[in-house]
């Protein structure tokens, strides 16, 4: 819902020369003292991809995926070699754009339906769209996924509603406000019954003898270019009709050969479809919104093409409409998000209609025997073959993406030889990352599959980071040094040219410099630590069981059962198969697992946190004791390194942990006491402000109008908010009454 000026009273206060009231996508005067603008910043996240996935990383296993455009940045630009994220996508995306750890922030995990406004990205947050446009005249655009508040699903507990991202300060924003694709339609638009087709789409017989199809009538969504339909009968046109019809938003109707609307009122475009359709909500620039469903005939097509159209069409605008500003465009990329789903063709390194039908979706919990995967046995990386030879070709696609984006906005020009070379008289800094590890079953060697995505060891937080601009001193190389995906708000802040001392402490800010490593080949390590944490969210309710088989770990995080079994699970909570009435928490699915002779599952930790130096790293995890009925800190202790030899790589395994018989040399022992106590009082740093709901380290008069707003049904909606001190899920009288006892406390350093 749209927020009244009051909203942006609180970045005022902190300080910002030329803030402004009124509507939060105003742009600055963009005033400069050089005639020169301050470069463009292209800012690319890729879902779910760690640096075992990349050979310009020295890894990307036997067959590592095709990766030229990303290669061609690489080269023009600084390869980070140790740059670490959150372990999962909400905490490391707050991370970029605020410049705070998450148990600053409060977005301590990904963001579900029952996370209240207190675990989302603050509207009263400085965020880096905002600090760039009112510090250096930059216009900013958010496309894709990015993940910061929740959506729509919980209205209640999502308070800016569609608004969200231009209250964040976008000044545009096209894309979901969901974590991730909707599952794939195993009915593909309502031909046949569920189950029949996990990629969603209808394979020619080559790929599937007995409900595969080798013609139909292929409807297409109303509105769409090529019109009602299109016949594709001709097997040597249509090769596969049911893949190609999908590519292009449509239904196949497989094996007819005749147009019908009777039909065509049979089909189900509604039903969203994995990488293939979406949900959109577009903020545009003049303060108006508009959403796209999924049968609409914009919705429908390939995600990461969609967005990547969406990202040329907003530059080419730019460029044209506002010449004189500089831009910053932060594209987060869908792909590699489950489910996992073959990609057209048309985008991989080699086209070939058959390349990626290998399979698709993740596995799921009926399968597992099938596949080997039992809660005693280890995991071979075998038995998801399929699972990443298509995460890898979704790889690809994106690269060839990146590609087409580069190329068609002239930051890049394509070679006689079909190669790219970064042009930088583009005056545009591109950086690319992801926001965690490699997801489980498509890790590669020698990377640790029971240890990715979700977790805060190497596998699950050790992300790419690629930087290219005109301001990079000898290009083509390596920093080994530690950066933090926090240290990204520094480096977009460096970018624009606005100095730290702009900055008020109030923020808390845990962001370190980057470019001095851009600028000077040579400089010395920045951080001598770096850390990483994962906890949970703040929610009313806490979530049912899920049970992730093949971890053997019980998760409470996810809010309805088929986000559960999309990540692979086997749901405890009301409706399982198991019980209808559901297991209160995870120690009940152990007792009632133990009570049938099997063996208990692992807890999912309720917090986590590494801290590391350059050579050793500590882990914490606090999770729940069922004997005891309590919380439980445990902690571990590696010897680690980036090598590019696997048989010189040390990870954080399982079996290497080198408090666990008890051998640590003097040495070792003063540096794992070192970071424990450094992690104990990082961890105890922040600063806590009953009753200040904008973050400004005082409680005053503005947080009591700023109460009333959200505590309104008619303006803030009552519900969830910054205001909900009780975290109930209501904004009432009772969270007033936490800001009037603390009337007049300044919590300020």
């Amino acid at each position: 819902m749209p927020r009244r000026p009051l909203l942006l009273a609180a970045l005022c206060l902190l300080a910002l020369t030329g803030c402004k009231f009124g509507s939060s996508s105003s742009s600055g005067s963009g005033n400069h003292a050089s005639p020169r603008l301050p470069p463009n910043i292209l800012f690319i996240v890729i879902d779910d991809v760690g640096v075992d996935q990349f050979a310009s990383f020295g890894y990307g296993g036997a067959q590592p995926a095709q990766t030229t455009s990303i290669d061609a940045i690489a080269q023009a630009g600084v390869r980070f070699r140790n740059t670490w994220s959150m372990p999962t996508c909400s905490p490391t995306r707050s991370t970029f754009f605020e410049g705070r750890y998450p148990f600053r922030s409060g977005v301590r995990n990904a963001i579900v339906s029952n996370d209240l406004a207190n675990s989302q990205v603050s509207p009263y947050s400085l965020t880096t769209p905002r600090l760039l446009r009112e510090q250096a005249g930059y216009v900013s655009a958010l496309i894709g996924k990015m993940h910061l508040t929740g959506s729509d699903i919980n209205p209640a507990n999502h308070p800016l509603g569609d608004d969200a991202m231009r209250e964040l300060g976008w000044d545009y924003f096209a894309g979901y406000l969901d974590g991730a694709p909707y599952p794939i339609d195993t009915t593909a638009g309502g031909v046949a019954p569920p189950g029949t087709y996990h990629c969603g789409f209808v394979p020619n017989t080559t790929a599937d003898i007995n409900n595969g199809a080798d013609y139909g009538v292929c409807y297409l969504p109303a509105g769409h270019s090529d019109g009602s339909h299109l016949l594709m009968t001709d097997p040597d046109q249509y090769p596969t009709p049911g893949r190609t019809c999908l590519e292009l938003g449509g239904i196949l109707d497989p094996r007819a050969t005749v147009y019908s609307e009777a039909r065509r009122d049979e089909l189900d475009f509604a039903t969203q479809n994995g990488h293939y359709t979406g949900a959109w909500k577009i903020n545009l620039a003049d303060g108006s919104n508009r959403q796209l469903s999924a049968d609409q005939a914009e919705a429908r097509g390939y995600r990461t093409v969609l967005e990547t159209n969406l990202a040329i069409e907003w530059l080419n605008r730019i460029s044209e409409q506002q010449p004189d500003k500089p831009w910053m465009l932060s594209l987060g990329y869908s792909a590699l998000h489950t489910p996992l789903q073959p990609p057209p063709a048309s985008l991989l390194p080699h086209p070939d209609a058959t390349l990626s039908l290998v399979g698709c979706g993740t596995p799921v919990a009926d399968s597992l025997t099938e596949l080997g995967i039992l809660p005693d046995t280890a995991i071979d990386l075998a038995d998801f073959a399929q699972q990443r030879a298509v995460a890898q070709h979704m790889l690809e696609a994106v690269d060839h993406e990146i590609g087409r984006l580069l190329v068609s906005t002239g930051i890049a020009l394509e070679q006689d030889d079909g190669s790219l070379e970064y042009n930088p008289d583009s005056n545009t800094v591109v950086i690319i990352t992801s926001d965690n590890g490699t997801y489980m079953p498509t890790v590669k060697l020698p990377f640790d599959p029971l240890r990715a995505k979700g977790s805060l060891y190497q596998t699950g937080v050790w992300v790419p980071l690629i930087v290219a601009g005109p301001m990079v001193t000898e290009s083509d190389r390596d920093v080994p040094h530690m950066v933090n995906s926090t240290d990204l708000f520094s480096l977009f802040r460096e970018i624009a040219g606005i100095d730290a001392a702009a900055l008020p402490s109030e923020l808390q800010l845990d962001a370190q410099p980057v470019m001095p490593y851009l600028t000077e080949p040579q400089h010395e390590a920045i951080r001598s630590t770096n850390f990483t944490e994962q906890g949970t969210n703040i929610s009313a309710e806490t979530p049912a069981p899920c049970v992730i088989p093949a971890a053997n770990t019980c998760v409470q995080i996810f809010p309805q059962q088929g986000v559960c079994e999309d990540q692979s699970g086997v749901w405890y909570g009301p409706g399982s198969a198991i019980d209808p009435n559901g297991f209160s928490s995870c120690c009940a699915v152990n007792a009632y697992l133990e009570d049938q002779g099997q063996p208990a599952t692992i807890l999912f930790p309720q917090h986590q946190s590494a801290l590391r130096n350059e050579d050793y790293k500590l882990v914490r995890i606090r999770r729940m004791d069922c004997a005891t009925d309590s919380l439980v800190d445990t902690e571990e202790f590696y010897e680690i390194n980036q090598s590019t030899d696997p048989a010189q790589l040390k990870l954080d395994r399982a079996d290497q942990d080198l408090l666990a018989n008890n051998s640590l040399n003097p040495e070792q022992q003063a540096i794992y006491q070192s970071l424990s106590d450094q992690l104990t009082a990082l961890l105890a740093s922040n600063i806590s402000c009953p009753g200040d709901g904008n973050g400004d380290l005082q409680v005053d008069q503005t947080d009591l109008d700023e109460w009333a707003y959200w505590a309104d049904p008619n303006q803030g909606g009552g519900a969830s908010s910054w205001y909900d001190f009780n975290h109930d899920g209501i904004t009432d009288e009772a969270d007033k009454a936490i800001i009037e006892a603390n009337l007049g406390n300044a919590c300020r350093i």
